[in-house]
């Protein structure tokens, strides 16, 4: 594994690569950075060069000043890329890393090869993420909009890692899938700034996803890049059920359940889950 620190879009942004071969973006989500993924990196390496940077805001990325959305991560990994050299790529992302795709694939659909994600929010999920038997799932996403919040989970070590470590262990099917990285986790967002850089894309995101709520949220033509999705089996966050509007936002679907696993497929099943994306982009004839 490779460390770098590029200079792209006005930040400094912490960079882990690893392997040789076609381009693959790896777009971690929330209460994660580059780390999550580092599994999946080992076991497709050998097939692939794998980019996995710290979004601004996460980890040893630089931190953004006041809120910051999809749409600023969508053009700061455009000018990351660009930085690196890299003209044209595939993409792979899960949660907040869903959520900046779409802006992505908006904005350079020709830069991507290919849209591979997991589980995250999309515009055809509608009214259904704030349904009364919901609102226990994403009260988080209130919380983090309040400017108390970083100060209360960051109050010492232990208040970061129990506050972490309940959407780690609550989210996934597999209880096991951090305990070797818990403490990693922890540690990460005990830095100063990780917390507030976190919590900044859930304020950015917070128009947009009440207008999705009361299903007013704009209607836009479909992406085109080839996507293929692969939807958790018991996402407690995200049920397989709101994957049935998908080819709403995707013109080009192939859409599966990912079966015996929770809100991270890729770390709790790490072998299905690189197999899943290798399948993808071999058959989309990058890889």
């Amino acid at each position: 594994m490779e460390h770098l620190t590029i200079e792209a879009n006005g930040a400094k942004f912490h960079v882990a690569r690893a392997g040789a071969g076609k381009p693959l973006l790896l777009l971690h989500g929330w209460p994660e950075f580059w780390l999550t993924w580092e599994p999946v990196m080992g076991r497709l390496a050998d097939r692939f060069m794998l980019i996995a940077p710290d979004l601004r805001g996460f980890g040893d990325s630089d931190k953004p000043d006041g809120v910051f959305g999809p749409d600023g991560h969508a053009a700061d990994m455009l000018a990351l890329m660009e930085g690196l050299g890299i003209d044209r790529f595939g993409v792979v992302g899960h949660d907040v890393g869903g959520a900046v795709m779409q802006p992505l694939a908006r904005k350079a659909p020709e830069r991507l090869a290919g849209l591979f994600l997991f589980d995250f929010v999309y515009p055809g999920i509608g009214p259904r993420m704030a349904a009364p038997d919901r609102l226990n799932h994403i009260w988080y996403q209130s919380f983090h909009q309040m400017e108390m919040a970083p100060a209360l989970v960051g109050a010492s070590r232990e208040t970061c890692r129990l506050y972490i470590g309940h959407f780690l262990k609550g989210w996934a099917h597999r209880k096991d899938a951090f305990d070797d990285v818990l403490d990693a986790f922890a540690d990460n967002y005990f830095k100063p700034g990780n917390l507030a850089g976190g919590f900044a894309h859930y304020r950015a995101s917070h128009a947009g996803r009440v207008a999705m709520m009361k299903g007013e949220a704009p209607a836009l033509p479909p992406i085109d890049v080839p996507t293929c999705v692969r939807w958790a089996e018991h996402d407690p966050l995200f049920p397989y059920a709101w994957t049935d509007r998908l080819g709403e936002t995707f013109g080009d679907l192939d859409l599966k359940m990912f079966p015996n696993v929770g809100h991270f497929p890729h770390r709790e099943d790490p072998d299905r889950g690189a197999s899943e994306i290798a399948g993808f982009f071999q058959r989309i004839g990058w890889g």
